[in-house]
């Protein structure tokens, strides 16, 4: 009964191994070689060793196997304890680098700790050189701002070569004297009032040498201004403009061009009355004393031409000063400087007057000397102040001709009344009375072209007929 139940199971167990050996063969002749990668890397790498397929090769298949896979782990473990081997000298380098590094570490420690007082100390010097730096720094720019280099001195003292010779470089270092001086104000508003006065008081000192020496060249510049056509240099111009701050030595250097103006003036002028121009053109004015009026003429257009060039050169030398010092010193010059010329022109015009040239030529005379009287009182072309001497004596001579032109007037007729002529046969006037008439016209000819104001002219023409 047993046999028959165990046959009746191997009976039945036979057709599940026959499915599932079908299942197995399906499903190897249904997969696709061609897609399996790993399969196709596997019957490549038998292909190595499994050259031929027989029955002794199949069984020997999986100990063969087994056997490479035991060389490929014995050659990776062989690789591999190399490698070992190397990590491990590393690991042991790596330890003793750490332990050298642990002790430069421990030294540099202790090496900190013996020289904390000494970082400590320079530390501290070098904040105090920064501050000193900086104070070094705020000192130089405090000397530069209120003390002067020692180009700026040499300029402002001079050398002992050049003491008396000045250039741009010393109206640069007198303006910055200025400068420094008007600075200390800002430091008297501060806490270094002391700092402040002291600058003050040295730079004061330098100004006062300054415009001292500067005094002395420009004075020195002035005189040399005496030739007929002074060119005034640039220098004594700036001079001049910087001695306006003062007003005294200022007045002094106008009074030493004006007096060597007023000695070129007046050696031209005599000059011009006895040589004439440079090589005899224009010819001397004496040489036309003969001629009362074209002498006298030529004496008055000699300094009307020039008091307007003296005009000229004062204007030159204040040109960079400012308007009002120019207005207040160019007419008190220019008539101190033509005052020279007004004994000889007295001399002169009185020796033509005295001389008795005839009343036509007297009040010619008295007409031209009004008519120059009138330009010198024109401010428009002759810049002299008023009551100066040249218009004082030039009015002067025009009164003592026109007294002359009277007196002469006066004499004809009483010779005239002394002696009276008979009219003659015909009953015409007599020569006599022609005479007179002929000289009353040249008077009424000369008086109508006179320039004097018409209530002048109405009192002259009354004197005349009177």
């Amino acid at each position: 009964m047993a046999d028959l139940n165990a046959e009746n199971t191997k009976e039945m167990d036979k057709p599940t191994q026959n499915n599932s050996l079908k299942k197995k063969i399906n499903k190897i002749l249904e997969s696709r070689i061609d897609n399996d990668k790993e399969t196709l890397e596997a019957l490549k790498a038998l292909s190595t060793f499994f050259p031929e397929n027989n029955l002794r090769t199949r069984r020997n298949l999986r100990s063969e196997i087994e056997r490479r896979s035991l060389v490929i782990n014995e050659e990776f473990m062989q690789s591999f304890k190399q490698v070992n081997d190397s990590l491990e000298g590393i690991y042991k380098n790596i330890l003793s680098m750490n332990e050298c590094c642990q002790d430069m570490t421990n030294r540099l420690n202790a090496v900190k700790i013996r020289t904390n007082d000494l970082i400590e100390q320079t530390t501290k010097l070098q904040t105090e050189s920064q501050h000193l730096q900086l104070r070094q720094e705020v000192v130089s720019a405090f000397l530069d701002a209120y003390q002067l280099k020692p180009d700026e001195i040499k300029a402002l003292k001079g050398s002992a070569r050049d003491a008396g010779e000045l250039d741009a470089s010393f109206f640069d270092a007198l303006a910055r004297v200025k400068q420094i001086h008007n600075d200390c104000k800002v430091l008297l508003r501060t806490n270094q009032q002391t700092a402040g006065m002291e600058i003050m008081e040295c730079m004061a000192l330098q100004l006062e040498a300054a415009f001292e020496r500067l005094y002395r060249w420009t004075q020195g510049g002035c005189r040399l201004q005496t030739g007929d056509c002074p060119e005034i240099p640039a220098l004594v111009c700036r001079a001049m403009e910087a001695l306006q701050e003062r007003p005294v030595l200022f007045k002094y250097c106008v009074d030493e061009f004006a007096a060597a103006r007023r000695a070129s003036v007046v050696r031209s002028f005599i000059d011009a009355l006895t040589r004439g121009g440079p090589g005899g053109n224009p010819r001397p004015i004496e040489l036309h004393s003969h001629d009362p009026l074209r002498y006298v003429g030529d004496m008055l257009a000699w300094i009307h031409q020039a008091t307007a060039s003296e005009k000229e050169y004062l204007e030159a030398l204040f040109k960079t000063c400012s308007l009002s010092a120019s207005e207040e010193h160019i007419s008190p010059s220019s008539s101190h400087i033509m005052e020279s010329v007004c004994r000889p022109l007295r001399v002169r015009v009185e020796q033509v007057i005295v001389s008795e040239p005839g009343a036509v030529v007297l009040y010619k005379i008295s007409n031209l000397l009004k008519f120059d009287s009138y330009i010198c009182c024109d401010s428009r072309q002759v810049c002299l102040s008023d009551n100066n001497a040249l218009l004082t004596t030039i009015n002067e001579m025009s009164t003592l001709a026109h007294k002359m032109f009277l007196n002469s007037v006066q004499c004809h007729m009483t010779r005239l009344l002394e002696k009276i002529e008979s009219p003659p046969f015909d009953l015409g006037p007599t020569e006599a009375l022609t005479e007179t008439l002929s000289l009353l016209r040249e008077i009424l000819s000369c008086h109508d072209s006179s320039v004097i104001s018409p209530d002048n002219k109405q009192k002259e023409f009354t004197q005349v007929l009177s």
